[in-house]
């Protein structure tokens, strides 16, 4: 049996702070570079480098990567769904906005959570985890109905496949071989499948490659490739290996609220009060599904005392 993981201290809340701020962001730096890179060239170059920085990576701490752990089929469809996820969120990029596009993929909890009930019949939802989903579902509906340019429904619409996407990628990952397998190799997974797949869907759209980079577009790319992909990403698995993966996660409801005000504030993306709305409803139902079991029994005795004195 796994050894169980510690609780989160001050390094580990920080730790994740920085982590979700930088996943928030991201979306911003893709959309800046979307002006001298297209989008499937600019996924499929970060897919490629990443997992050659992170392939050299593993190399170096000699991690068996090729060894016989029966997920090589289950890795070829966790690649294919991240490929799906890639090309959501950067096509979905170049019709709607920053701030949508982060706020609508990161309902890929609100996926995991429905999936569960045919896929993970041992993890099942309790009351308020139900709860987060039904604020998570009308945190959408207000989000979607919030005034947006002309196309962004289609850039919306891409984005939320991506959220679904990535959600099935989690459950692919929880019900199959690739649960037990090195994260560096599932890393590689979804990384080296993704930059194939995606560099030939720019082919095929023909995309024309970029014939001038920006310094500002040039930052952006080390940014998503080498700190993003390859630096955070390794962090992540490192905090999930030595901490406890569910209180971890309730740190995920930060991005979006991060990525929503970064769209606003570097982007100069308007917020409407709809869509701030749909935005604290996501994160609230972000946080009761991902709330750890023990913490929602703490919170749920500490309503009833309330409600009895």
């Amino acid at each position: 049996m796994a050894p169980a993981g510690r609780p989160l201290d001050r390094i580990a809340v920080a730790v994740m702070i920085v982590l979700c701020a930088s996943w928030g962001f991201q979306y911003v730096a893709t959309k800046i570079a979307l002006v001298d890179v297209p989008p499937l060239t600019q996924a499929g170059a970060r897919s490629v480098l990443a997992a050659l920085i992170v392939g050299a990576f593993a190399t170096a701490r000699k991690v068996d990567l090729f060894g016989r752990d029966g997920s090589g089929f289950a890795g070829f469809c966790a690649g294919s769904l991240f490929s799906a996820m890639l090309i959501g969120i950067f096509v979905g990029l170049q019709w709607t906005s920053a701030s949508r596009v982060v706020l609508f993929v990161y309902t890929a909890p609100f996926f995991v959570a429905l999936g569960s009930l045919w896929l993970l019949p041992g993890e099942r939802l309790r009351r308020p985890q139900w709860l987060g989903l039904a604020l998570a579902f009308a945190g959408v509906a207000a989000a979607i109905a919030a005034p947006a340019r002309a196309g962004g429904a289609f850039g919306d619409l891409m984005a939320i496949g991506a959220g679904a996407a990535w959600g099935a990628t989690t459950l692919l990952i929880k019900a199959s071989p690739l649960r037990v397998a090195a994260p560096v190799k599932v890393f590689l997974y979804q990384f080296g499948i993704s930059g194939i797949v995606v560099s030939l869907a720019a082919v095929v759209a023909r995309e024309a490659p970029p014939t001038h980079i920006s310094a500002m577009t040039a930052l952006s790319l080390v940014y998503q490739t080498v700190w993003i992909c390859a630096v955070t990403y390794l962090v992540w698995f490192a905090m999930v290996a030595r901490y406890r993966a569910g209180e971890l996660s309730v740190f995920t409801f930060l991005t979006p609220v991060i990525g929503v005000l970064a769209g606003h504030f570097v982007l100069d993306e308007p917020i409407s009060a709809t869509f701030a709305l749909g935005v604290l409803m996501i994160a609230a139902g972000i946080a009761l599904v991902s709330l750890p079991e023990r913490a929602l029994d703490r919170a749920l005795a500490a309503v009833a005392i309330k409600g009895q004195s």
